[in-house]
């Protein structure tokens, strides 16, 4: 088979990966800046090796001409969340979205498969434009937790090493593990509130900090070099009180000293 061909059937592919795992991120990207938690933690997307659409397109009986048409995980998108219940928020959003059609969801969370493995899939087609003109594919979406990937990857690991004779001992030991995830995740879901309580205060002084320091460089090209040298130093031992109210008051009263420079300055 020729190379090229591979590569003119395989390109799309790459495309609708590389602009989704975009759309997604950028999704992430508008929770934070509107200041409310994102359901995504992160995403990634890869398209399928060809000695996997091979072996895939073997084991299940597919002619080389039926590839696209059967094979529907050619390009996949992996989007990481937090929390078990983050996984429905996102599931959510990608049934609303109009760049995506839904073909078919498999919720092996709910029901796991066998092994133990848990995650949320959805089959959706997605147009790319090519040179050639639009091209409508099909996308495999995996939703899953931190958990459920740290598992997933250890065990497609494993697969990958023994096809079809892990030994015994190992499936028990894989399958135990799995029930260790599904009661870290729940046991993380207990503590949501708190967990997530903890990361916007630690994101809410992450900004308060950024705007003090970028206050300060702009001080120092229009204010007095000794006058913002103590302002600096003042912020470093509140900083070192990690005190959240001092903090903020300290913020607003750089702010007004900063507006007052900007408005002399104008003059």
């Amino acid at each position: 088979m020729e190379i090229q061909l591979w590569r003119d059937i395989l390109e799309p592919y790459r495309l609708a990966v590389d602009e989704l795992v975009v759309k997604f991120m950028h999704i992430k990207q508008q929770y934070q800046y509107s200041h409310m938690y994102s359901p995504i933690e992160s995403v990634t997307g890869r398209v399928k090796r060809i000695s996997s659409i091979l072996d895939k397109a073997q084991r299940k009986g597919i002619e080389f001409d039926e590839i696209e048409s059967k094979i529907e995980d050619i390009a996949g998108i992996r989007i990481i969340c937090q929390f078990v219940e983050d996984i429905d928020t996102v599931v959510d959003i990608i049934r609303k979205r109009e760049d995506l059609e839904v073909k078919r969801e498999k919720d092996y969370i709910t029901h796991s498969k066998p092994s133990g493995y848990r995650s949320y899939h959805i089959i959706a087609y997605y147009t790319v434009h090519t040179i050639n003109g639009p091209k409508r594919l099909e996308v495999e979406i995996q939703i899953r937790t931190l958990a459920m990937n740290f598992w997933s990857t250890i065990e497609h690991s494993l697969q990958y090493k023994y096809k079809e004779n892990m030994p015994d001992d190992l499936r028990e030991r894989l399958l135990r593990a799995a029930d260790a995830v599904d009661a870290l995740d729940n046991e993380m879901a207990s503590v949501r509130d708190e967990i997530m309580d903890a990361q916007n205060s630690n994101k809410q002084k992450a900004n308060i900090v950024s705007d003090i320091l970028n206050n300060i460089e702009n001080l120092y090209y229009v204010a007095n070099e000794r006058e913002v040298t103590k302002i600096q130093d003042e912020f470093f031992k509140i900083y070192k009180e990690n005190d959240m109210a001092l903090l903020k008051r300290f913020n607003k009263q750089l702010d007004i000293i900063a507006e007052n420079y900007r408005a002399q300055s104008l003059q």
